[in-house]
């Protein structure tokens, strides 16, 4: 399996400068693409940020999350549970790459929760969240 970080997601439903990267990614997986409700929530959250600061409109937000609904119907992505050992892990992540990496909570939280899940592979386009799966032990996406 392949966990997708938020900023992977994003790329894809809600097109940035690393769109034809992750759309790219997506083609060459051979393996199930899955995402946590984590992932999900920073994707809308991102979008809805997005509209405040004008720079889509209420319809560019709305066609991204109909368009992630669509992919999850359609079993493009599988949306898993967050899972509750995640916490855990995390916490001892935390503890023993943040301190050199410097890497965000919620980066730890979806690197817990893709160990947690069984996962073997996590795409991310955030260098620090990428650095942090690496140190841990997942395979990642090339970075460019």
């Amino acid at each position: 399996m392949i966990y997708l970080d938020s900023s992977v997601v994003f790329s894809v439903q809600g097109k940035d400068v690393n769109t034809a990267a992750a759309v790219s990614l997506f083609r060459s997986a051979h393996e199930p693409l899955i995402l946590t409700e984590l992932c999900e929530i920073e994707f809308i959250n991102a979008l809805c940020r997005r509209e405040f600061l004008k720079q889509i409109t209420h319809a560019q937000a709305q066609t991204s999350m109909d368009d992630l609904e669509l992919n999850l119907r359609k079993g493009i992505f599988q949306l898993l549970p967050f899972p509750k050992a995640a916490f855990d892990r995390a916490k001892t992540l935390s503890r023993r790459l943040t301190p050199s990496i410097g890497v965000r909570a919620a980066d730890v939280l979806h690197v817990a929760a893709a160990i947690e899940l069984g996962a073997n592979s996590l795409y991310t386009f955030d260098r620090r969240q990428h650095a942090t799966a690496q140190a841990a032990g997942l395979a990642v996406n090339p970075l460019s």
